[in-house]
């Protein structure tokens, strides 16, 4: 069972809040997160990407970046842009985006059930991502930025969550520059503080949504701060790490496109050939790029058409959670065997395009300097709970959730 626990979060000050706001530190490259900080000194990236900090001469992951980063964090607690909570107590965070409403609460979870998978994941994490955060964490001696986790809707918790907010006024609320808002509440009455750790222990799994890195780095730095202290007791802050966690009802999972380089070798018409084993493929009469409503059907835009692309009977194992995919589906039929995208997580021939560019986006890939994009039905809510239940993972980027989380908005010390 679940293990959540409320924490004395380091806060913006209220009216400071959507100045210190950033998003994610993995959305933006270096050059593209110095200009979001740009004349904004309290800006949150100064702690998640404190290279923009730094002359470029020193690398994004020197030693440097990481004592920089502390700085920072310590500089903001100092001049009161950020303050830390007197009582450890739970947060309320929701987002709107598109009339779409997610909600979720900012607490704790256990190390210990990352281990146990108790969270279950679903991606496999590439070493050098995971040691980036271990050294921000490490240095900081903080979770800097949460894990986006979910769990089967609870109606008790989704009562006690609107209860609050219609009763209370938020201490946040503001519309980034990418129209969506953000909207916070500190949930301070003890007795529901209480009350949802307890519902909680009765939920049996909870599910990482987005942020395997910054997960498999909180447990790592955890598990680091025992060995440094032997004599812990499991109720030290170390031992767990931050997260929003969201009812599974909320979130919605985007499409997450493809764009390959070349065509292998083949030209247009041998290529459309090769395709035709394993798809139906018609192409598609209308000015506007083809958007697949249905599973095991995709779009392909190829040599400024647009084609509809339906796998064949035969081509997968509708009962296997992962093979059905339709990220799968692809990879197995067409991108592999057609294209020779062999690993399409090392592969620098592909790219990935999420959903919130548009498929104008993919348009635009090819008729720049790729040769044939794919437009894909999204990954399911019940797809990633299924895998991660059946302990198998994902092919990568199978999954793009919009809203992304904002950092800077709540910040987990690991010492008390």
């Amino acid at each position: 069972m679940a293990v959540v626990r409320p924490f004395k979060g380091i806060v913006p000050k209220q009216e400071l809040a959507e100045q210190v706001a950033c998003l994610p530190y993995d959305v933006m490259n270096r050059k593209e997160a110095k200009q979001m900080a740009e004349g904004n000194p309290n800006s949150y990236l100064h702690i998640v990407r404190s290279e923009i900090d730094l002359p470029d001469s020193v690398g994004d992951y020197d030693q440097l970046v990481y004592e920089t980063a502390r700085k920072n964090l310590d500089q903001f607690i100092a001049d009161g842009i950020m303050t830390q909570d007197s009582e450890p107590i739970y947060y309320i965070y929701r987002q709107l985006m598109n009339g779409r409403v997610q909600t979720g609460i900012v607490a704790c979870t256990s190390i210990d059930d990352y281990i146990n998978d108790v969270i279950k994941k679903h991606e496999f994490t590439r070493p050098a991502k995971e040691i980036d955060r271990i050294n921000n964490f490490d240095f900081c001696d903080a979770n800097t930025e949460p894990v986006f986790l979910t769990y089967r809707k609870n109606d008790e918790i989704n009562k006690i969550v609107n209860d609050w907010i219609k009763f209370h006024m938020p201490v946040y609320n503001f519309t980034s520059d990418d129209a969506i808002t953000h909207i916070f509440w500190k949930l301070d009455d003890l007795s529901l503080v209480s009350r949802i750790a307890e519902i909680f222990d009765g939920i049996e799994y909870l599910y990482i949504a987005d942020g395997h890195h910054r997960s498999a780095s909180s447990v790592k730095v955890g598990l680091k701060r025992r060995e440094e202290f032997p004599n812990y007791d499991g109720s030290e802050e170390f031992n767990y790490f931050m997260a929003v966690i969201f009812p599974d009802e909320d979130l919605f999972i985007m499409d997450y496109n493809r764009v390959v380089k070349d065509l292998n070798g083949y030209n247009k018409e041998s290529f459309l050939e090769a395709v035709a084993q394993n798809f139906e493929c018609v192409k598609v009469d209308q000015a506007t790029p083809y958007k697949p409503m249905t599973r095991a059907t995709f779009g392909m835009y190829l040599d400024g058409a647009w084609y509809q692309i339906t796998a064949k009977e035969g081509t997968y194992n509708a009962q296997d959670p992962v093979d059905r995919l339709d990220v799968s589906i692809l990879q197995k039929n067409l991108l592999q065997p057609i294209l020779g995208i062999e690993n399409p997580r090392t592969d620098t021939r592909i790219d990935f395009v999420g959903g919130i560019r548009g498929l104008e986006a993919l348009e635009a890939r090819v008729n720049d300097d790729f040769a044939v994009a794919f437009s894909m039905y999204p990954t399911t809510m019940d797809d990633l709970i299924d895998i991660a239940n059946a302990g198998e993972v994902m092919p990568p980027k199978s999954t793009w959730f919009e809203p992304k989380l904002r950092s800077g908005l709540f910040v987990h010390k690991l010492a008390d």
